[in-house]
């Protein structure tokens, strides 16, 4: 294979629209413009969503809510999910390994759902005043 010898694959070119060029062209006289209106005229045009002057939807409409970007690293933990690990030192890294939550989290909360049956500490995970009640009960710690 040659530099010289380098061409497109078949079709993937075409020739562009030479307009104006009479009757026989399919493009003579309007160019394919049609008659009289802003489109038909050198320099008509308006900006997408204009609609004559009459109020466009973009501003019609009410604006609506808003997702804060922390709760994509946030996630909930609930406390027999706690029960599944194999120590009893519970930390991100620790629920990560169990696959209890996602490796993009950066936050955890425990909250109250189900029961836990052993002592547990908690560290660097926050959790509900009724989840650490639990967990305390449990035996274990919160914090620290």
């Amino acid at each position: 294979m040659n530099l010289n010898e380098l061409s497109p694959a078949e079709g993937s070119k075409q020739d562009r629209k030479r307009v104006g060029r009479g009757i026989g062209s399919n493009w003579g006289k309007t160019c394919g413009r049609g008659h009289k209106g802003q489109k038909s005229r050198a320099g008509g045009f308006h900006k997408v969503g204009f609609e004559g002057g009459q109020m466009p939807l973009q501003r019609r409409l009410p604006k609506v809510g808003f997702t804060t970007q922390i709760s994509r690293v946030t996630e909930e933990v609930r406390l027999n999910e706690l029960n599944k690990l194999a120590t009893d030192e519970v930390d991100l890294l620790a629920l990560k390994a169990a696959n209890i939550i996602r490796q993009s989290t950066l936050r955890v909360k425990v909250i109250a759902s189900g029961a836990i049956t052993k002592a547990i500490n908690l560290r660097g995970i926050a959790a509900t005043k009724g989840a650490a009640a639990a967990i305390v009960a449990a035996g274990g710690t919160v914090g620290a």
